[in-house]
């Protein structure tokens, strides 16, 4: 299915994209936040990062402590990073999914899945407690095999699931074309748990939040270097400084922060189109009527979900990495992946010819090895952080916010003492056998993608414990 050029027919679907995330090319966007300026301020928590990871950490930290004096400092602007540039499925998982969980982590499978059950009810009951409307629902998820040898992987994941407690149903090649009406699928697991946001709108929503606590928000503010200073840090600004007790950094893949991080998170740019609105004639042809979160079941995949102004989001598939580790706004268009991602939309569903694109964007995915985050201390306990989510940060992040402010706060509790915690992934290898080995692996997954075999490379990764999601 890969194209290095978009077909007529992809490039006709793309012709009028706007070059920016749907989410937030929207009138509602509030203005942003002044900058932080001068010198001499104080704080009692610094957080870098005014996305999820950074606006739970205010929320929470104000919440467990009201008289914490907190300030949020963001790069650009609010939901202009990864936060407001996904497609909004929020999952319960905390391990990148059930079998990465039980692969890494069995002993504590019991408990991992406690706490996510524990930490997707605190964000619900965060949107009710401060009237943030962010489009939550819960239509779960399919997860739908598009070649022959797809099924025996979606079979094994839905005894997987059960055999966990998760009430899963699979779905046959009629059944899963019943809920959604595309020649292409050949089986499916039905996931109910699932939920979908819009993520741009949950961004505003807890910035608010965090106000109406006290927190200062500040955009357009990006740190440019740590001290220790006393028994603080001093924070240095591209507009000044602030002296903190405590930083806590959330700012995904962003690695300019801390270098340690280019050992462990691996940039990788996703991309995402969203279609005009459908029409009545068109929802019919498709059918999709319980909104499902859709997903298929290779190591390429594709994710897509009705809004709920009936666009549809289409992602994934081409995960690019640039040497050696690049970000830049310029990689962001990408004429070859999103004219893939089009000719594999209408692959799905060849009753939409001639649908169009609104937008067309990317967003920067923080993959770590073993695709769950990495936290850690720095400056001798003064600074935390949590990054690593790979693509499945929209409800972790609340719980990778919480272990930051423990383990900021030098607290011993049940989170600090996770394994996942406690254990850093397998770095990456240095530049460039990096680059080297990302190329590697991501031919070897296309090539499993064809054949339904895992060659001698991805099984010696297997073994090592380290991977690359696409």
């Amino acid at each position: 299915m890969r194209v290095s050029h978009p077909s007529a027919r992809a490039a006709a679907a793309l012709a009028d994209a706007r070059p920016v995330p749907f989410w937030t090319d929207r009138p509602e966007r509030p203005e942003p936040r002044a900058p932080l300026t001068g010198a001499a301020r104080r704080t009692d928590l610094l957080v870098v990062g005014g996305g999820f990871t950074g606006l739970w950490a205010a929320i929470q930290a104000k919440e467990a402590d009201p008289s914490r004096d907190v300030v949020v400092v963001e790069a650009g602007r609010l939901a202009d990073g990864a936060s407001g540039r996904n497609g909004g499925f929020l999952a319960p998982s905390l391990t990148h999914g059930l079998a990465q969980g039980v692969s890494c982590w069995p002993d504590e499978m019991r408990t991992l899945d406690r706490l996510a059950a524990e930490n997707v009810a605190g964000i619900e009951r965060t949107l009710t407690a401060y009237g943030i409307d962010a489009d939550l629902h819960r239509p779960g998820e399919l997860t739908l095999a598009l070649t022959r040898h797809q099924v025996p992987a979606v079979r094994e994941s839905f005894a997987l699931h059960r055999a966990h407690g998760v009430p899963v149903e699979l779905l046959d090649a009629q059944g899963a074309q019943v809920r959604v009406h595309s020649p292409r699928y050949l089986a499916g697991m039905y996931d109910p748990e699932v939920a979908l946001v819009d993520p741009a709108r949950l961004v505003w929503g807890l910035a608010r939040a965090a106000e109406s606590l006290g927190v200062r928000l500040h955009e357009h503010t990006r740190a440019t270097g740590f001290d220790s200073e006393g028994v603080g840090v001093r924070v240095s600004l591209e507009g000044g400084t602030i002296h903190a007790r405590r930083v806590v950094i959330g700012t995904n893949a962003s690695q300019g922060v801390l270098r340690r991080f280019s050992a462990w998170v691996l940039p990788v740019y996703d991309h995402v189109l969203m279609t005009e609105p459908l029409t009545a004639g068109q929802l019919d042809a498709i059918g999709w009527e319980g909104r499902e979160g859709l997903t298929d079941a290779g190591n390429q995949f594709h994710y897509y979900r009705r809004t709920l102004d009936d666009r549809v989001l289409f992602g994934g598939y081409d995960a690019n990495y640039h040497f050696p580790g690049r970000i830049d706004p310029s990689l962001e268009q990408n004429d070859a992946s999103h004219g893939l991602l089009a000719e594999h939309f209408l692959q799905i569903f060849p009753q939409l010819e001639g649908i169009r694109f609104t937008h067309r964007w990317a967003g920067v995915i923080d993959t770590t090895s073993r695709f769950t985050p990495v936290f850690g201390t720095a400056l001798g306990g003064r600074m935390a952080y949590a990054v690593g989510y790979t693509g499945l940060g929209v409800a972790s992040t609340r719980f990778g916010a919480a272990v930051a402010l423990d383990l900021v706060d030098g607290k011993d509790t049940e989170l600090t003492r996770l394994g996942m915690v406690r254990r850093k992934p397998i770095p990456f290898p240095p530049e460039p056998i990096r680059y080297a080995a990302v190329r590697a692996t991501r031919s070897s997954l296309a090539a499993e993608d064809r054949t339904g075999r895992r060659n001698l490379w991805l099984r010696a990764l297997d073994r090592m414990g380290v991977g690359f999601d696409s």
